[in-house]
């Protein structure tokens, strides 16, 4: 369980301090990361980049 205490840390310091508007800022650096790994690692690359 030591792999998601950065992850349960920051849920309890939102839930705890109400801080609610750093949840959007959170999940979307989330989706970039994973957009990332998919990106480099896979045959979509060509679509990705397009996107973009």
């Amino acid at each position: 369980m030591a792999r998601f205490y950065l992850i349960r840390d920051v849920w309890s310091f939102m839930r705890e301090r109400k801080k609610w508007w750093l949840l959007p800022i959170v999940i979307m650096l989330l989706l970039v990361g994973i957009l990332i790994v998919v990106g480099q690692s896979s045959s979509l690359s060509p679509f990705i980049y397009a996107l973009f």
